[in-house]
């Protein structure tokens, strides 16, 4: 679109426009070195400082000078607090040194952004605490005040974008050391979810067999399938971390899964045949079997009584002709374990000579 132009708009004469162009090309240099320092500094000698007055100082509040500069109070107070910040800092003069028109030295353009946001979110302690984060990953705050205030913009790139997503999972689970509440939320939503209750399960189930794998590897130790732990021989830890040196060079986001399964059935396969191998071993894994089995029927049986039940008919009320078979046979197999003991235990008798 052209604009048109009055012919006393543009017959300006050129000593005049020489001027013109000098105060232009001197504004400029003074923001190309500056940057918002030199309008921060028009705010801080023209605005009252908090606490102060209108009889006390010639300067003006921030919405009088808003109101004369065309734009709105939150803009103005942004300068404002940015050159607060900067001279409690010692970069620049404190309002009370300054009066109007007056003009001082000003810090490089690039420490600024140090200072101000151009978001009125900064002037929270919510916008503080983002700002702060921001710094501490060497971001601009304006970038992450500019994230805060579009959640849905957020959730559109972290849906749309890989690199976003995984980014944005990285932080989560930084935050989730910190922040209880929303761990226990996360959690909810996964157990709420089968699909996602299902992976937890199997990525669980993975690390546990890569656990098992690493603890032969860094202790020369290994739980047998009865619950014995026995030093690995050489050949069980040297498969063992053959499999687990694999594992550990998987890129970020491979699945492990199916590798943590062959590590796993590897090396417990080479721990049966470590077992099979040594007689004494072998006895004493036959001996932890089945004291963990007598253990789990001991815990199992305690829990078969009457206890809660006060009378015979109230006996009769639960009874059923399958509970008693059940019990029977029970009785029959632990009479059998007892019979086979007692058997092992009795005194051999020598043949009698003819």
């Amino acid at each position: 679109m052209t604009v048109a132009i009055a012919p006393s708009e543009a017959a300006v004469p050129s000593a005049d426009a020489a001027r013109l162009v000098a105060e232009d090309a001197r504004d400029f240099g003074a923001y190309a070195r500056t940057g918002g320092w030199a309008f921060g500094l028009k705010v801080a000698r023209s605005v009252r400082p908090g606490g102060q007055s209108a009889g006390e100082t010639p300067k003006i509040s921030a919405k009088e000078f808003a109101e004369l500069a065309g734009c709105s109070a939150d803009r103005v107070m942004r300068y404002y607090k940015a050159w607060d910040k900067a001279a409690d800092d010692g970069l620049v003069p404190h309002f009370e040194a300054l009066s109007p028109g007056m003009d001082v030295e000003l810090p490089d353009a690039d420490v600024w952004l140090s200072y101000y946001s151009s978001r009125s979110s900064a002037l929270t302690p919510r916008g503080d605490a983002i700002s702060e984060a921001a710094e501490a990953e060497g971001i601009r705050p304006t970038k992450a005040l500019e994230v805060a205030e579009n959640p849905t913009a957020l959730r559109a790139a972290i849906l749309a974008d890989p690199g976003t997503a995984e980014a944005a999972r990285k932080a989560l689970m930084d935050r989730l050391e910190e922040d209880p509440a929303l761990r226990t939320e996360l959690v909810r939503d996964i157990v709420r979810a089968d699909d996602l209750k299902k992976a937890v399960a199997a990525e669980a189930k993975a690390g546990d067999r890569v656990d098992y794998v690493r603890q032969i590897v860094e202790k020369g130790q290994v739980k047998t399938p009865a619950g014995q732990v026995i030093d690995a021989p050489a050949e069980l830890r040297e498969e063992a971390e053959r499999h687990l040196s694999l594992i550990d060079e998987l890129d970020d986001g491979e699945e492990s899964g199916e590798w943590a399964r062959e590590a796993y059935d590897t090396v417990r396969d080479l721990v049966a045949q470590t077992v099979q191998s040594d007689p004494e071993l072998r006895v004493q894994e036959r001996r932890a079997k089945f004291y963990g089995s007598l253990h789990k029927a001991t815990k199992v049986f305690e829990e078969l009584t009457f206890d809660d039940i006060a009378t015979v008919d109230d006996i009769r009320d639960i009874y059923e002709d399958d509970m008693l078979r059940r019990l029977e046979e029970l009785q029959q197999a632990i009479g059998a374990c007892i019979s086979a003991l007692q058997s092992a235990t009795a005194p051999r008798q020598e043949p009698s000579a003819s």
